[in-house]
């Protein structure tokens, strides 16, 4: 039959290799990488590998065109590092500090609300990709702020020396 149809093994041989080869196209993350602090007083949570690719594509969406690579392109001293979300007041190095602060977004010091000038779901009428969030894509995002620094290294919110 194969001698009859040789575009049939051709397209059987592609199909298979695809099929085994699939797992190479992506990133595999181990469970140190996929564990992110969940709240202040050090509990933790793992991430699903599908709550990273929704996170990706949720922040690609939502908050790259301001912060893209962990920058913050109005503040370039203030970024998505680790550091920088540690520092603030309150802290923002963990998914709940960020899901708060998606929602309820205030100055660096925590002393005012910047609701009307940064995007957020309490500011929703004005910056309309916020409007259809859920309180798991806020989670998702955050978990993507937080993984990362594990991934791309010192390049996440280094600014212009990488990007």
């Amino acid at each position: 039959m194969i001698q009859r149809f040789p575009w049939l093994s051709c397209i059987l041989s592609i199909l298979l290799s695809t099929a085994l080869c699939q797992s190479a196209y992506a990133i595999d993350l181990d469970e140190a990488t996929l564990t992110v602090p969940l709240n202040t007083s050090g509990k933790t949570t793992v991430l699903t590998p599908e709550q990273v690719k929704r996170g990706k594509r949720l922040f690609n969406n939502t908050c790259s065109q301001c912060h893209n690579g962990g920058i913050t392109k109005t503040n370039p001293n203030i970024g998505l590092d680790p550091e920088g979300l540690s520092l603030a007041t309150p802290p923002r190095d963990n998914i709940e500090g960020l899901i708060d602060y998606m929602k309820n977004p205030t100055s660096y010091d925590g002393a005012e609300s910047i609701a009307e000038l940064h995007p957020s779901i309490k500011s929703a009428e004005i910056f309309p990709k916020m409007r259809n969030l859920t309180d798991d894509d806020l989670f998702t995002i955050a978990g993507h702020i937080l993984i990362q620094p594990k991934v791309v290294l010192e390049k996440w919110g280094g600014g212009k020396i990488y990007y």
